[in-house]
């Protein structure tokens, strides 16, 4: 077999910077982008707008329903490594877009004075550039007018800064910069302006022929005798295709970028398009945590002294208390999981022990029946096994056949009819069984159900047999 088309160590370079790419891209900043209550259609379409301006370290297919609370994204976000919430919402009387840090906070709440979607730029474009190999990098920040005026525009600096990946001036490519975003502030207004633009690079220095000779669609000379007259003149041209060059966007290029003529040391011009989406933002408050913590800054709420000390106390005994509950809701659980480990213990006890009275067991002790109970049945048999005798035989049985059971007495007088009628019947069984002069007994039975059989069968049989022949005679 022969060799594969790379080495051992070509495998392993690869391997290594793959790995590398990943923590790269692990350490990178991450943001889901979406919207909450009824946000509207407007408001849905610039959610995903501006999806589209955090591409490609956001969550570009995210669904969020509505069952699903602020809690449950942030339970998702730590093992993704999100660590920026935009979060838009519609109320009656304004849009809101909500910037939180995760997991510590802060938040952000700005309001939305006026937005433009993508679609209304693109269109008002006579001609737009946005391709799909622009969104394959994150965009260049540009932070305009943010000055050192308080603790809020600081604040809302660093919050837009660990927004997007840091640069390195000195080793970026400038072929991995494509779209730029520009915040704007606003002093007097206390506004900021939101704006999206992408960057394309073009020689400068050469006539407008030859430009057109350096496009990639090659220009239509049906009417030019020879090539000399596009590059000397400016016939074919339209004035719509002519952009002015200036000071403000000529610059020398460092490094080479791609493109037919932006070489290296070489003067090229930066040109914007925007792209959208456009928003008017406007700061409302700071708060801590994500969402639900102590306000910082609010713009149209100035407290006192006092009340931020007030404001303070309460939320001190909100915690306290909160924090009491929770100590006693674990005593109780443990106090609870304690009394459920003794019932269990308790439950199982008692199964083994009738498991081992059901099987027999050995090591369990049968404490039997009480011996009360035991005289009972034992003198309840002995009593059939008597009456039994005496129904058979037609005698009293001896003391020693069944000791349990106490002699009847001997009735006094003559016998009535009666007992007279049941003599005779007796004498008669006992006649008619073996003989006259049979000393024959019937023994002894075990069981009372044998007894019982015993006891029905000569009825029946008299019965089956009818009348006696003591008529015939």
């Amino acid at each position: 077999m022969g060799q594969s088309g790379r080495s051992r160590h070509q495998k392993r370079a690869r391997a290594q910077a793959q790995l590398r790419n990943l923590e790269a891209y692990a350490s990178q900043p991450h943001s889901f982008v979406f919207t909450r209550g009824r946000a509207g259609r407007s408001v849905q379409q610039l959610s995903l707008d501006v999806r589209r301006v955090m591409e490609p370290l956001t969550a570009t297919r995210l669904q969020i329903r509505k069952k699903n609370t602020l809690k449950d994204c942030v339970a998702v976000a730590g093992p993704l490594g999100v660590t920026h919430f935009l979060i838009l919402s519609k109320t009656d009387n304004s849009v809101y877009l909500k910037l939180m840090r995760l997991p510590g906070g802060p938040t952000l709440t700005f309001q939305i004075n006026k937005y433009t979607l993508v679609r209304d730029v693109v269109s008002s474009l006579r001609r737009h550039r946005m391709h799909e190999q622009q969104f394959n990098h994150p965009p260049l920040l540009v932070l305009n007018s943010f000055g050192s005026q308080g603790m809020h525009i600081k604040l809302m600096t660093t919050m837009f800064q660990n927004l997007f990946p840091s640069i390195n001036v000195h080793t970026v490519n400038l072929n991995t910069i494509k779209r730029c975003l520009l915040i704007n502030y606003n002093p007097e207004s206390q506004e900021l302006d939101f704006r999206h633009y992408s960057i394309k690079v073009v020689p400068v220095g050469a006539s407008r022929g030859m430009k057109k000779l350096l496009q990639e669609k090659f220009p239509n000379m049906s009417r030019l005798q020879d090539i000399s007259e596009l590059l000397a003149t400016s016939m074919g041209l339209s004035d719509s295709e002519v952009e002015p060059d200036g000071e403000h966007n000529i610059t020398e290029l460092p490094q080479a970028v791609a493109g037919r003529g932006n070489m290296q040391a070489q003067q090229s011009a930066i040109r914007l398009t925007e792209i959208g989406p456009r928003m008017t933002l406007q700061l409302i408050k700071i708060q801590e945590g994500v969402g639900n913590g102590s306000v910082l800054f609010h713009s149209f709420v100035h407290k006192t002294e006092e009340e931020l000390q007030a404001i303070l106390a309460a939320k001190e005994e909100k915690l306290r208390l909160k924090a009491q509950r929770q100590t006693q809701q674990a005593e109780n659980l443990q106090r609870k999981q304690e009394l459920r480990e003794a019932h269990k213990k308790k439950s199982l006890a008692g199964m083994k022990r009738a498991r081992a009275k059901a099987d027999g067991d050995s090591d369990a002790e049968d404490p039997g029946a009480p011996p009360e109970a035991v005289g009972t049945s034992q003198l309840e048999d002995d009593e059939d096994d008597a009456e039994y005798f005496r129904q058979a035989v037609g005698e009293e049985p001896d003391e020693d056949m069944f000791p349990r059971v106490p002699k009847r007495r001997k009735q006094e007088g003559p016998p009535g009819k009666k007992q007279r009628k049941k003599q005779g019947e007796s004498k008669q069984r006992h006649g008619s069984g073996r003989g006259q002069g049979s000393s024959w007994r019937p023994p002894k039975l075990q069981g009372k159900s044998q007894r019982v059989k015993t006891k029905l069968g000569p009825r029946a049989t008299r019965r089956d047999k009818g009348p006696t022949s003591r008529r015939g005679t």
